[in-house]
């Protein structure tokens, strides 16, 4: 499929990877850039507004008429969520609402619109904790262990259920830990400013040595994004993006202090829940197949400690 020319509606285009991907559009596409601002930045995108003539909409489509963003578009690339994995824990009910009844409004608008194509944000934790690692597209049962993976995983049921009843494409991408310099938050964003406060220890949660993940730059995740969109592809499909490995996060630690110059940090284990999680719902191991996202031609140019390092130079400002 082509994707020049295209009429592209990003919602959450504001945040951490929206941001990206509406960057890698910039030269090709007609970009509508719609974002609530409760995580994302409007800075993340002032230059594209500015420099490329993309427009942006501050809106929140959990409230109010959507139609009117829908028109003339082409494809939705939909990320806009609430990305904070451990909030379910407390508040499920936030999961709900930002992925599930958010993405049940877009898809009910998008009835009366012409868009024909979704690219959709999904997650690994989808797949819980499964038994065959890496975990490919299609392993099954899918038993998501965090109120976060549940709702994403009721989001790729909405979306396949809406495609397949009005003959619309679906791409879904099951993202492995995205890292990078826009990041909000997770575990390198979270060390980085821990350690801003106390240069001398770390508090790390969950147990020696911590979780093994696998860790993938954002620039790697939209080149798969667009990869996939421009191959051949079944009407609903599924593809996990990941780097080829794992790492500690003892390891992550090492890094960023490393890139910070900090030298004999101490680092102060938490403990964690249910045997070590650092929190519940947290994923113990993870890495996906990435052999199908391949096919189409795309490779990871990083692996998990050099998309780590990379992220931490990026925060730090670094060349």
């Amino acid at each position: 499929m082509t994707i020049a020319g295209s009429r592209v509606l990003i919602t959450g285009g504001a945040g951490f990877i929206g941001s990206y991907i509406a960057e890698a559009l910039s030269d090709s596409c007609d970009v509508l850039i719609l974002d609530n601002l409760s995580s994302g930045k409007k800075e993340f995108v002032d230059a594209l507004v500015k420099g490329h003539g993309m427009r942006f909409a501050k809106a929140d489509i959990l409230k109010g008429s959507i139609r009117r963003f829908l028109k003339d578009m082409d494809v939705v690339i939909h990320l806009a969520s609430n990305p904070d994995v451990r909030a379910g824990i407390k508040q499920p009910s936030l999961h709900f609402e930002s992925n599930v009844v958010l993405t049940q409004r877009l898809l009910e608008a998008m009835r009366s619109s012409d868009v024909k194509t979704m690219l959709f944000t999904s997650t690994s934790t989808i797949y819980g904790e499964p038994p065959v690692v890496p975990t490919p597209e299609n392993y099954g049962p899918l038993v998501p262990i965090s109120t976060y993976g549940a709702t994403k995983l009721a989001s790729e049921a909405l979306i396949a259920a809406y495609a397949k009843t009005n003959g619309w494409r679906a791409l879904i991408f099951r993202l492995a830990n995205v890292v990078g310099g826009r990041s909000t938050h997770g575990v390198t964003f979270d060390f980085l400013n821990k350690l801003k406060k106390n240069p001398k220890k770390l508090e790390i949660l969950g147990r020696y040595p911590g979780t093994l993940k696998s860790y993938v730059h954002v620039s790697d995740v939209v080149a798969g994004m667009m990869s996939a969109w421009k191959a051949e592809s079944e009407q609903v499909d599924f593809y996990n993006v990941g780097s080829e490995d794992m790492m500690l996060v003892e390891d992550i630690a090492k890094i960023v202090a490393d890139e910070m110059g900090l030298k004999d940090v101490e680092f102060e284990w938490a403990g964690g829940v249910d045997g070590g999680r650092g929190w519940a719902g947290d994923v113990t191991k993870m890495i996906l197949s990435i052999e199908k996202l391949k096919r189409t031609g795309w490779r990871p140019r990083y692996k998990s400690a050099e998309a780590v390092r990379l992220a931490a130079k990026e925060m730090l400002g670094k060349p």
